[in-house]
């Protein structure tokens, strides 16, 4: 990637500048698609967009990306769904590995356990899981609130057969994801989905 293109992190849609970790950099791909670059590392000029889904739409709809890249590309009508797709993807693998080391568990008990002695940093439920379940680990996250610890926060983005993939286990209902250096990709990989999904997944109280 050229410098250039690092220091002119401007968004098309907005016009706003941002951080590395909340926008989503595209290129012409080969055939003269636009091609989403998540880990920013492809070749060529690169144009910025925050991470948000409805920005990608709109930037697919007013054919920002051809002004953006300088180019005559064609974005697919859907370019948002497959960034999505693949934001999905990494935050998935990322779980896995952090599976493999230790930095993630499953089962309501264990993440109770782990939200009220503080070692939880961040909170996932199937988006199938049962009212009652999510609401006592919500009950538990409250109360290390109030009881002068951390917000953890609880996110519903992925679905239980997804969670049973990245954990190669079934029945994955509830997981939590433990404070540590392994954690801190899935961390980040996840609250970039859910930005660019929007609020209307997430469970921060």
């Amino acid at each position: 990637m050229r410098r250039q293109d690092m220091n002119d992190r401007t968004c098309i849609v907005t016009r706003e500048a941002g951080s590395v970790e909340d926008m989503i950099r595209f290129v012409s791909g080969p055939d003269g698609s636009v091609v989403p670059d998540l880990k920013r590392n492809l070749p060529g000029r690169g144009c910025w967009v925050k991470a948000e889904r409805r920005l990608v739409d709109e930037a697919v709809k007013r054919k920002l990306f051809a002004r953006g890249l300088k180019e005559s590309v064609i974005a697919q009508a859907d370019l948002g769904a497959l960034v999505d797709q693949l934001l999905t993807k990494s935050a998935l693998g990322s779980l896995a590995l952090a599976r493999k080391s230790g930095a993630v568990i499953s089962g309501s008990t264990k993440v109770d356990q782990a939200i009220r002695t503080g070692t939880a940093t961040l909170v996932l439920h199937a988006q199938e899981a049962a009212e009652d379940g999510v609401r006592k680990l919500d009950q538990a996250r409250r109360v290390v609130v109030q009881m002068g610890g951390p917000q953890i926060p609880a996110f519903s983005l992925f679905t239980g057969e997804e969670l049973d993939l990245a954990f190669g286990s079934g029945n994955v209902i509830h997981a939590a994801v433990l404070s540590g250096q392994a954690a801190v990709g899935v961390v980040q990989r996840v609250q970039l989905l859910h930005r660019y999904r929007g609020d209307s997944q997430a469970n921060i109280n």
